[in-house]
Order: structure tokens, then C-alpha cells, then sequence
């Protein structure tokens, strides 16, 4: 179902907070279908739904053995094309 969320496990430096409630409100997004504009009756309970389970997955994270070799794909807030279209965004450099 979301094919498009990345590995957090095992990546080096490990997973940052920022890319952990990245990939919660990406989750919430598909499984709901509620858009990241949406209207503050459906955005508030999506971001506390977010915010519950990126402290899940960092939980995980932390409980789960080390990997043997680093996931085969990058985070997409570590692609140099993301930072820099955030960054246009921001107007603020950004670094992973």
C-alpha cells in the first residue's frame, strides 16, 4: 500500500526525527486520503494521528536489532533535489 515510504532502519546516520514524522504524515495521508491542505477539521486529528505514530516508529526503531547492510534506497529528505527544493521553500539552507 505505500510502496513510497522509505526504510528508516538501518540508515547511517540513523533516522532523524524530522524523516520519521515525515514518513507517519505520509502514512496518515495514504490510509486516510486527507490531503496535507486540508481543512482543520480533518488536519487536526491527522496531525495527532501523525505525531502517535511517529513516536511508535521511533520506539521500533530503537527495539529493533541492527541491520546487516543499510536499506537499499535514501530517504527523500536526503536527496539533494528534495533539500533544495525545501530550502527554495524556506528560504533556509538544510542539511540531512
Amino acid at each position: 500500500m505505500c510502496r513510497n515510504i522509505t526504510t528508516l532502519r538501518g540508515l547511517e546516520p540513523p533516522a532523524t526525527a524530522e524523516e520519521v514524522e515525515a514518513a507517519a504524515a505520509q502514512f496518515v495521508r495514504k490510509v486516510t486520503g486527507v490531503a496535507a491542505d486540508a481543512a482543520p477539521a480533518s488536519r487536526e486529528p491527522c496531525e495527532a494521528a501523525s505525531a502517535e505514530i511517529a513516536a511508535i516508529v521511533t520506539r521500533l526503531l530503537l527495539e529493533l536489532p541492527a541491520r546487516r547492510q543499510p536499506p537499499a534506497t535514501v530517504p527523500p529528505l536526503r536527496r539533494p533535489e528534495v533539500q533544495a527544493r525545501l530550502a527554495a521553500r524556506d528560504g533556509t539552507p538544510r542539511t540531512a
